[in-house]
């Protein structure tokens, strides 16, 4: 292990510019970034005596092998540089704040023609706008519920809403004035919209001028004698009512700002956050982080603001209540660069007294209560955890803990679709961004043990680089792209760092490699790393029948204990590939028994053919329609359908396989006789033509 001073730059060689900075291990990964106002100041300081250095600190100085940094014009450049850096490598020294639980948000997916209310979880995507976050996906349906009496927009999914169309007749919510079905021309797509964005608008927190509209006009059409036209009004302001007491008011001021509770102990600390819009406490979240390095309190606030407002499309409110200051040094560059991620000010204070002081402890008193769960909740995982790993330590006779694993499994049907799967494990727990599968390209038939073979050569020569005279072969999965909404600058810097910034976590060198299956397969996996130079990685079998573990070169397996933690990880590890490797070869299948026979068709894309099945209703409709009827398709015109035409009668003119029933052993055929295979994608021939296809469930 090297001194602390082998890693010092020499002198004069540190800029005093401002800066991101990165820390490497001997791999080649990056273990911690951190950004400075003075490069030179901040990184001098890693290079003291290493006794006067935080336990972390030292730990993080004494794994690393290298330093580089990228200079950059202001301090908040540096905290966007930095933010980035974290969120494309993942350092194990950087504090990870992790979400204690996904949460559900109210979507509308204003990109649609006919926008749609759902519940939704996980990333957000294009075309949707989000409300939330909220405690519970109940609490939204029972919300959104309510707002469809008086915002009747359309909640119904895509098949719903499509076989809607095809039969003229709209579902249930249509017919109690739930929906303004749009789906049979009750309204057109401009009125929806409409009826949509006032929705948004509600949801959003301006509630007022609604439920002051609906007064006036129940007054009105009272005074005009019109008492049906006042019930229903009357009705849809009690609608309006119940849901805004679902969010109660809890700072009298319509207040716009985002509060923040901490609890802390030696090791962790719980977050809680309330988003406050309006007035109400609209959603609200938890974050649990361990206390690497030597953050205080104030510099764990800090990193949260990071985290809160770093995402593109964050929500950044008009004040942010925190139960204490970001360190003074750091306190008017995150002020900078929240006012620019909102494009106006932000406040960035303590409450004192008054309503907002007593809704911070409320948000405390949570997040107190969420460290005691999670403490109580993770002690027994933490320990059975490192049981394991030690357990496999002493059982495998490894040089060190294996505290990054990884697992590979192969899944076929017959001799079709063989793929595999890279899972892996690190500290003991699953981390599925690092997930891999492969489509197994140079294996003919079910061989297992020349699957594995290929896969874990070109997993590792991902690693050592490509040996003379081998193609490079291109990435199992894309490379993160780094997407911050960073201004040109930052992306000019994060550019002159290298190539090394856009480098895969796939080239990390595990501890231990498992393999599914026996002798065989351990045998063919050791012998690649042996032929890539990579002998010293340590692999095992875990064959399913006995659950017995093999090493390479022995004739006899390692049996452990039924009640062993480290067996039982084995298992959670190989069982966790089995899965992936199968959903992978299942999706594969999907798509080969989903294809068409228009996907062969030259110039005719996606649109074009879901257009064509929409209006014909099966490729044998389309196959007996004449040009002039194709023409008239929304996209065609006669040179187009008359290609169209003349490859489908090719394509019905040459030799197809028989479909068979598996289970009855008939030849099976449209109308009783051999007329072309049924595909996934042909409706039955009583559906009248126009019906709409259902696209094919995943």
């Amino acid at each position: 292990m090297p001194e602390p001073t082998t890693l010092r730059p020499a002198p004069g060689q540190i800029p005093t510019d401002p800066g991101v900075y990165r820390f490497r291990d001997g791999d080649g990964r990056v273990i911690y970034v951190g950004k400075a106002k003075n490069l030179r100041s901040r990184l001098t300081s890693y290079f003291q005596d290493p006794a006067g250095l935080h336990q972390r600190t030292r730990a993080m100085v004494a794994s690393a092998r290298s330093l580089d940094w990228v200079v950059v014009a202001t301090e908040v450049e540096a905290l966007q540089l930095e933010y980035a850096w974290i969120k494309e490598f993942d350092p194990r020294f950087n504090v990870r704040y992790r979400d204690d639980k996904s949460y559900p948000y109210l979507a509308v997916t204003v990109g649609e023609e006919f926008p749609r209310a759902l519940v939704m979880r996980g990333e957000k995507r294009p075309g949707v706008r989000y409300f939330g976050p909220y405690a519970h996906a109940w609490a939204i349906r029972e919300t959104v519920d309510q707002l469809l009496r008086v915002f009747p927009m359309r909640t119904c999914s895509r098949g719903v809403f499509r076989r809607a169309q095809a039969s003229g007749r709209p579902c249930l919510l249509g017919y109690i004035d739930k929906c303004a079905a749009p789906c049979v021309g009750d309204v057109t797509a401009d009125e929806h919209r409409a009826i949509v964005e006032d929705f948004c608008e509600f949801v959003a927190g301006n509630a007022a001028g609604f439920v002051r509209e609906r007064r006036e006009q129940m007054a009105a059409a009272a005074a005009e004698l019109d008492y049906e036209r006042a019930a229903r009004l009357r009705d849809d302001l009690f609608a309006l009512q119940r849901a805004l007491e679902r969010n109660a008011v809890v700072l009298p001021d319509g207040t716009d700002a985002d509060v923040v509770g901490m609890a802390t102990d030696e090791l962790e600390a719980s977050f809680r956050v309330f988003h406050v819009r309006d007035g109400r406490v609209r959603g609200e979240r938890g974050y649990i982080v361990e206390r690497v390095d030597d953050a205080d309190e104030p510099r764990l606030v800090g990193a949260l603001l990071e985290q809160l407002y770093g995402e593109a499309d964050a929500d950044v409110p008009r004040s942010v209540l925190l139960p204490v200051l970001p360190p003074e040094s750091e306190l008017g560059v995150l002020t900078d660069w929240l006012a620019q991620r909102r494009g106006t000010r932000v406040r960035v204070a303590v409450p004192q007294r008054g309503d907002k002081r007593a809704l911070l402890e409320t948000v405390t008193r949570n997040a107190e209560q969420s460290l005691a769960t999670h403490k109580l909740r993770r002690s027994g995982d933490l320990t059975a955890r490192s049981q394991a790993l030690n357990e496999l330590t002493e059982y495998l006779d490894l040089p060190t803990a294996p505290l990054r694993i990884e697992c590979f499994d192969v899944s076929n049907l017959g001799a079709d679709d063989v793929v595999a799967s890279m899972v892996v494990f690190e500290d003991g727990m699953p981390r599925p961004g690092e997930y891999r599968r492969f489509a197994v390209k140079g294996v003919a038939g079910q061989n297992d043990v020349a699957a594995i073979a290929e896969v874990v050569g070109r997993r590792f020569r991902r690693l050592v680089g490509h040996p003379a005279g081998a193609a490079p072969e291109p990435p199992e999965d894309p490379v993160p792209a780094l997407s911050d909404g960073d201004p040109g600058r930052v992306a000019a810097a994060v550019g002159s760092a290298g190539p090394d910034l856009a480098s895969s976590r796939f080239a990390y060198r595990p501890s231990l490699v498992v393999v599914d299956g026996g002798a065989p397969q351990v045998d063919a996996a050791a012998q690649q790393l042996a032929d890539l130079g990579l002998p010293d990685i340590a692999v095992v079998g875990l064959a399913k029948r006995l659950e017995e573990v093999w090493l390479p070169g022995e004739e006899e397996p390692v049996i452990l204990p039924r009640t062993s933690q480290g067996l039982y990880l084995l298992q959670r590890v190989r069982d966790e590939a089995h899965r992936t490797a199968l959903r992978y070869q299942r999706q594969k299948r999907t798509t080969r028994m989903t294809a068409s026979a228009l996907d062969d068709v030259p110039g005719l894309g996606p649109a074009r053919r879901r257009a064509l099945l929409a209006r014909f209703g099966s490729v044998k409709r389309i196959r007996r329609a004449s040009v002039e009827e194709l023409a008239t398709v929304p996209g065609f015109g006669p040179a187009l359908a008359e290609r169209v035409l003349a490859a489908l009668l090719d394509q019905a003119a040459a030799p197809v396989a028989p479909v068979v029933n598996l289970t009855t052993g008939e030849v099976m055929g449209d109308d009783g006789d051999m007329a072309e295979p049924r595909r996934a994608t042909d409706t039955p021939a009583e559906l009248p033509t126009g019906a709409p296809v259902e696209e094919p469930r995943p």
